[in-house]
């Protein structure tokens, strides 16, 4: 047999197994780890939700879309109004999944993934930040950050849920105001620090002055104590242990003479 004729029976028989296992395969539906087959008959979904592994279907009368049920992640950014009537900017970060057993329900009744994050998921981001935030003045929303953001997830959490959709997480990534409120922030905290400074100025002006009243009532009640008791030999006792030695010298129309400490002692007496 010449080698052209071999040839092609090979390639006809290949192809002819990959034609086989391409129509063996129609026959079967594989949902891959993390995902749900939502099962269409003639276009029209079934209750039917495949899970993961090998499902055995009937060709041309059955169809199967998958969606995948793991954590998303989605981006959104929001501007609202506070209830001071300041503008918010606020960036949000959400986790949310399709819930498995109503894989069927969210493609019959919006479709998929981009489809959901389009009509279902912004939206109602978008809605949810502006009805939390307008019950909140703008400071509120940075002091009580927590609070503010378990309302947003609890508000969200509720109103995706009839879509289909559990949310896992959320958080407020970012949250700005207007340059003017800033401004306005930055304006009051200067006057506050102003304030405590002034107030601590006056504070210790006080306290040294309470505390040179205090020194001074303590010296006039110390010299009370000890003036009874300095008789002019105390005196005299202590002039001499503080003297260095050397005496005085006064000079008159006497001459120079030495000076008399008793004399002092007695005379400061009278």
């Amino acid at each position: 047999m010449p080698k052209n004729n071999q040839e092609s029976q090979i390639a006809f028989k290949v192809i002819l197994v990959l034609l086989c296992l391409a129509l063996l395969s129609s026959f079967f539906a594989i949902v891959n780890a993390g995902e749900r087959g939502v099962l269409m008959r003639f276009g029209a979904v079934q209750d039917t939700v495949l899970s993961e592994g090998i499902h055995p279907i009937l060709p041309i009368v059955y169809t199967v879309e998958k969606l995948s049920v793991r954590v998303q992640s989605q981006e959104i950014s929001a501007e609202a109004s506070s209830r001071d009537l300041q503008n918010v900017y606020a960036d949000v970060a959400l986790n949310w999944h399709i819930i498995p057993t109503e894989a069927h329900r969210l493609y019959q009744e919006i479709g998929n993934k981009q489809a959901v994050i389009e009509r279902i998921i912004s939206p109602a981001v978008e809605e949810v930040l502006k009805a939390v935030m307008a019950k909140y003045t703008a400071e509120a929303i940075v002091t009580e950050r927590g609070t503010v953001k378990a309302e947003v997830d609890q508000a969200l959490t509720k109103r995706l849920q009839p879509y289909h959709i559990a949310v896992d997480d959320l958080s407020l990534v970012h949250i700005k105001f207007s340059e003017r409120f800033r401004e306005a922030v930055e304006a009051k905290q200067v006057a506050e620090q102003e304030a405590k400074r002034a107030e601590f100025v006056a504070l210790r002006a006080v306290r040294e002055a309470e505390a040179i009243a205090n020194r001074a009532r303590g010296e006039a009640a110390a010299q009370q104590l000890l003036q009874p008791g300095l008789t002019p030999e105390i005196l005299q006792r202590q002039a001499i242990e503080k003297w260095n030695g050397n005496l005085p010298l006064i000079v008159g129309g006497e001459g120079v003479k030495l000076f008399d400490l008793k004399q002092l002692v007695e005379t400061g007496q009278k």
